[in-house]
């Protein structure tokens, strides 16, 4: 093909998608223009998946009407005059190219009055084509109207996401400047019903509350800005609020960071960030952390990226200790002891490096007769008195139960004699994988004691029962026939507006693995169905873990989202390390394991076994 030069309408869609990725890029962009426009007030509205419409609305200084159509050509911008200005940007944008890339690849309306004129103006543009323009009576500040995005150009438009993630992509945006911002009141508008809304109060507190929710901010300590422990060192002052060490999540997904009020990705200040629970937090878990870093415009590069997204620091170094030393010193400072509650979020490790032996009464007297009952669970039927009720839920503690743990329960099926089963016509389904096992006992309340005919077997108790739950379930799930339990009181969980867009772009999903759970408010849900498995465990505290889950299943090498789904559940329905079982539940869980496809490994992949041979045994005993 000869050389050519491209027109400018398809070199502004090319460079458009530099720029503007999907829905949420919009509104990033549209949002930082409104707070260099100084507002104090921004409404997002957005129908659908953001690609029919996202309408912002401000109350900033407005464009003049003799510049509404300049500034929708490209570079143009008031934020910077030459090339040496961009190395002390001190506003969110600078670049001059979002308001124009977007009108290249949608149907943009502009409308906008400044506070210094009587009469505002409005201007119409179609794929980067201006069609009107024309004064207008409006309020002072800017409203933009984007409608049909990637309508001219389809390729682009084919790699947007379902609706449910589109809509989760854009709460993301709005309530992260709204944490970065807290003297900004954001509204959310989705398909005509607020999703979000923060007060504008100029507390933090106030934002995080609306953006994480109530649960997780009591969770969390207060950052206040320390001074340099250098005095060659740039002042860097960071502040925010971080998870106290008993209240962790199982990726990175909730520590959010800004500098210099700008929404940032950066893997060296993330690090910093978990670096500084060092040795107070287990090996594998992360903090809740919001964290805003202010520090002078030229100690920072923000034009590396189109996106702004990623910055380069002068004194990386200094940065990284400043985040460190300010989130370790009020996690040390500040955070009580842990409290003891019931919570099945508890990590199994988490239970071992706690346990106290004791056994707490149980409130049924059936469980003092060892009778074989079916029971649904505590959160379907009551059996026993909840530590809520109670009013003292530090006595509360569930590991050490005397009641018979779901689905290790003695069933009349269960062959005596397992060396009498059948072979041929009679052979079972699942065929024997391991020798045949009989408990001996248990230690420490985590591990089951074995003998077979080549020796000793260790086996850890939750990492078995991890392994028998996945693989019935995993079977039934492939088979549709998971089993269901309804709840005889609803719970409602209460989300953040993040994790309500997780829930609504995995319902159908959750819905197929036994959990029915619809809206009931804004960001409330009721559960009114859980896996049976799981009907003796707290539905908030699984659906928690699970959209922690989902939050991370873009990591590098992870799985999909429905075997992080499967392991979760299983995980959550497991015996927990620290449960007294009888000899009669140790003897069943042996006979499940025995028949499991890969009983050596639990789901996660830990050994669900340690094995001693009769020759080891002598050994040791000096006895060869």
């Amino acid at each position: 093909m000869p050389i050519k030069i491209l027109s400018d309408t398809v070199a502004a869609q090319i460079a458009a998608g530099e720029v503007v990725e999907r829905p949420a890029s919009v509104v990033k962009e549209l949002i930082e223009n409104s707070l260099d426009a100084g507002a104090t007030s921004i409404t997002v509205e957005v129908d659908n998946s953001g690609s029919k419409l996202v309408r912002i609305s401000d109350n900033g200084y407005g464009i003049p009407a003799g510049e509404i159509e300049l500034a929708l050509h490209r570079h143009a911008t008031s934020k910077i005059d030459d090339v040496e200005d961009i190395y002390h940007i001190e506003t969110l944008g600078f670049r001059g190219e979002a308001l124009h890339s977007i009108a290249s690849v949608s149907r943009l309306v502009l409308t906008s009055r400044s506070r210094d004129e009587d009469m505002g103006a409005r201007i119409k543009v179609d794929g980067g084509q201006v069609m009107d323009v024309r004064g207008v009576g409006a309020p002072s500040g800017t409203v933009i109207e984007v409608r049909d995005l990637f309508y001219n150009v389809p390729a682009r438009r084919k790699f947007l996401k379902s609706e449910a993630t589109e809509r989760r992509h854009i709460t993301t945006v709005v309530t992260n400047y709204a944490m970065a911002y807290p003297d900004v009141r954001f509204q959310l508008l989705t398909g005509g019903r607020e999703t979000f809304n923060s007060p504008g109060s100029g507390e933090l507190a106030d934002v995080i509350v609306a953006s994480m929710g109530l649960d997780v901010f009591r969770e969390m300590v207060e950052i206040l800005p320390l001074p340099p422990h250098r005095p060659d060192l740039p002042p860097i002052e960071v502040y925010g609020y971080s998870s106290i060490p008993g209240f962790t999540r199982s990726n990175r997904a909730g520590i959010i960071l800004f500098v210099n009020g700008r929404a940032i990705n950066d893997q060296r200040v993330t690090y910093a960030v978990v670096q500084a629970y060092h040795t107070l937090i287990p090996s594998g878990r992360y903090p809740s952390s919001v964290i805003l870093v202010e520090m002078p415009a030229d100690e920072v590069d923000v034009n590396v990226h189109p996106t702004k997204a990623e910055v380069r620091f002068r004194s990386p170094d200094a940065v990284f200790s400043a985040v460190q030393r300010a989130v370790r010193r009020a996690v040390i400072d500040q955070s009580e002891a842990p409290r003891l509650r019931y919570d099945d979020s508890q990590e199994y490790e988490t239970a071992r490096n706690n346990r106290v032996y004791s056994t707490p009464q149980s409130d049924s007297s059936q469980l003092a007769f060892d009778l074989e009952v079916d029971s649904p669970g505590r959160f379907s039927k009551e059996v026993r008195r909840d530590a809520s009720e109670s009013g003292d839920d530090e006595d509360y503690y569930p590991h050490y139960e005397t009641a018979t743990p779901p689905h290790l329960r003695t069933e009349k099926q269960v062959v005596d004699h397992p060396e009498a089963i059948p072979e041929g016509l009679g052979r079972p389904q699942r065929p024997r994988t391991l020798p045949i096992l009989r408990a001996i006992g248990q230690i420490n309340a985590t591990y089951i004691v074995a003998e077979g005919p080549a020796g000793m077997y260790l086996v850890d108790q939750h990492a078995a029962h991890e392994r028998i739950l996945f693989e019935e379930f995993l079977a039934a799930y492939h088979g549709q026939n998971i089993a269901v339990q309804q709840t005889l009181e609803t719970s409602v969980v209460t989300l953040s507006p993040v994790q309500a867009r997780h829930l609504e772009e995995f319902q159908d999903l959750l819905a197929e693995i036994g959990f029915t759970i619809e809206p009931f408010g804004t960001n409330d849900f009721a559960v009114r169905t859980v896996p049976a498995i799981l009907s003796d465990r707290n539905p908030e505290s699984v659906l928690q873990l699970l959209l922690q889950d989902i939050e991370s299943r873009n990591a590098p090498g992870s799985l999909t989202v429905e075997e992080k789904i499967l392991r979760r559940v299983c995980k959550s329905a497991a015996v927990k390390a620290g449960q007294v079982l009888s000899h009669k539940e140790m003897d069943s869980l042996l006979r499940q394991l025995e028949r499991c496809e890969n009983p050596h490994t639990c789901p996660h992949g830990r050994p669900t076994m340690i094995h001693m041979s009769n020759n080891q045994l002598e050994k040791e005993f000096g006895r060869t």
